[in-house]
């Protein structure tokens, strides 16, 4: 038994795009289906300053870094719902390699490698940033902060942490509280984990309390096991102010 089918019909002018199919048989009821139109998001302009801010290492000394100046309109894509909670996943690896600096949370870490990246490879930082775009509906922080712009070549990434929470203070929210999780086999975080703790409630402006940071090794297993990359989990929740 054949179906008659109707003919599509499509409307470039309104903000969903219909798509209709209607049969003639008795055993079917008409049905449609609206696809929604994708908005363009607008990525923030960020510029240098040439004032310095200094770095924190675990021993407490600090080393001079490029400050970077975020132009003061940037990103003013919102949420699409203003929801009472949002809740947002970041995950980043990167792979270790002798002659870098070893920096997570802001904390440069003693050890005999550290991350091969474009801006200071801390895997704790961008996937905290990335939990926190995500809770928003925004850009991941590749799109934001993209590695093929000299701009951020060694960039601190606390310019990263400190542009997503304005976003997240934009869009009406605070931090709820945050779990993340560190992965990699060498060195061990245990005699680092406060301080990572601290220097992170502060860039986010939170009380301590409200974060957690936990640390793995992958039992040997594959590159992060083999202490040839590190990798962190981060789970969001933002609350509407």
């Amino acid at each position: 038994m054949s179906t008659a089918m109707a003919a599509s019909s499509l409307s470039a002018s309104s903000t969903a795009v219909p798509f209709k199919i209607t049969s003639s048989s008795s055993l079917l009821s008409p049905f449609s289906f609206s696809f929604p139109r994708k908005h363009h998001t607008h990525v923030p302009s960020l510029r240098l300053s040439p004032t310095a801010s200094a770095a924190v290492s675990a021993s407490g000394a600090a080393t001079p870094t490029t400050a970077i100046e975020i132009d003061q309109s940037p990103v003013s894509t919102k949420p699409s719902k203003a929801l009472p909670f949002r809740v947002g996943h970041g995950f980043d690896l990167h792979r270790l390699e002798p002659g870098y600096p070893l920096i997570i949370g802001g904390i440069n870490i003693p050890h005999d490698r550290g991350c091969e990246a474009h801006s200071d490879g801390d895997v704790l930082l961008h996937c905290v940033v990335d939990a926190i775009l995500g809770a928003l509906g925004l850009p991941d922080i590749g799109q934001i902060f993209p590695d093929s712009d000299p701009k951020w070549k060694g960039c601190d990434s606390s310019v990263f942490i400190k542009e997503s929470v304005r976003l997240m203070h934009e869009a009406g929210y605070d931090i709820g509280n945050l779990d993340a999780t560190l992965i990699l086999q060498r060195p061990k975080l245990s005699p680092h984990k406060d301080v990572i703790k601290a220097n992170l409630s502060a860039l986010l402006g939170v009380d301590p309390s409200v974060v957690n940071i936990k640390a793995k090794t992958h039992e040997k297993v594959d590159s992060l096991g083999e202490n040839r990359s590190i990798a962190a989990h981060t789970v969001v929740l933002l609350m509407k102010k």
